[in-house]
């Protein structure tokens, strides 16, 4: 009796906070059903809600924009001419594609990247950066295999004058005339861009979520600050490969010149330093900072949320 009527007298919901901060890191990591559909829920957040500003990182990576799509103001006043010039609708163009594709890739992300990183690491050796950054590039394999046909898609949508109708559209006309290799030809680059970005991401996420939050409990705010530290850091350093890959997937057909189409990131990155110098490598990174960096805070929120309230009913269902 006296130890029911305890957490009354000293602060039950104190008592009953401090469970949950120890619970938290510790219950979950086993149910892989738990990471999948808290993954799906960040994917979809992450790509959608800040997706008018990866139509204007794509137009900004082109190598040689048509009259058009020359934008010289940033990104809001990009995003202004485009609704002038285009319609209302045009910076979500594609969006319908990615919502689709980002749900399952991120589940699988995820859900691959927990249990990658419960086999490599140990309770012993606690904060582990080498655990963390191959269970990212594992993740990201498999992530990628996922998305990149999602990625040719959703840019053919985004360049200025696409001659697309709609997503079905553009998936079967470049089936009919690309062929199938014509959705993996920028796999090779996409992960020789995203393994080094998501093993920056996780070890720079997971290093400033325990300084920030040393106790392991649930935080936003610390969720927050350290997936936007994460995807600052992340793509800056890779926007070379970015440019490259937006290059192969959009097949832009002013720079091809002799060539039906263009193939290889090597062979990329040589027409991107034909065209524009060793500036044409940084085209579109401030975009693609601003893009990334909500983004990948969006999507640790939103994961560690639904992970948390998953984790509550997980708790309840079994008594705990």
């Amino acid at each position: 009796m006296s130890t029911v009527q305890q957490p009354e007298l000293t602060g039950g919901p104190l008592s009953l906070l401090s469970e949950m901060e120890v619970d938290y890191e510790s219950l979950p990591t086993e149910n892989m059903g738990i990471h999948m559909f808290a993954g799906a829920a960040a994917g979809i957040m992450e790509h959608c809600v800040m997706y008018p500003v990866d139509i204007v990182k794509t137009r900004m990576q082109s190598l040689r924009p048509r009259t058009g799509a020359v934008y010289n103001g940033g990104i809001f006043s990009a995003i202004r001419s485009m609704v002038r010039s285009e319609g209302l609708l045009i910076p979500f163009r594609g969006m319908n594609i990615v919502a689709a594709g980002a749900g399952p890739a991120h589940a699988l992300y995820f859900s691959s990247y927990e249990f990658s990183k419960r086999i490599l690491s140990s309770e012993k050796t606690g904060h582990h950066h080498v655990a963390h950054g191959v269970a990212g590039a594992i993740a990201t394999v498999i992530h990628d295999g996922f998305m990149t046909p999602v990625d040719v898609i959703k840019q053919r949508m985004q360049v200025y004058g696409s001659p697309y109708r709609g997503t079905l559209h553009c998936m079967l006309s470049i089936f009919r005339i690309e062929g199938f290799f014509a959705f993996y030809r920028s796999y090779t680059t996409q992960l020789t861009m995203n393994i080094p970005f998501q093993c920056t991401n996780f070890i720079i996420y997971e290093t400033c979520r325990r300084q920030l939050n040393p106790e392991g409990h649930y935080d936003p705010r610390t969720h927050m600050i350290a997936g936007a530290a994460a995807g600052i850091t992340a793509s800056a350093a890779t926007t070379p490969l970015d440019v490259a890959k937006t290059l192969l997937n959009t097949q832009e057909a002013s720079v091809r010149h002799e060539q039906n189409y263009i193939r290889g990131m090597l062979n990329a990155l040589r027409i991107i330093y034909i065209q524009n110098g060793l500036l044409g490598y940084f085209k579109g990174m401030w975009p693609r900072i601003v893009y990334q960096m909500p983004a990948t805070a969006i999507c640790w929120s939103v994961y560690e949320l639904f992970k948390h309230l998953l984790n509550s009913d997980h708790r309840q269902a079994h008594g705990a």
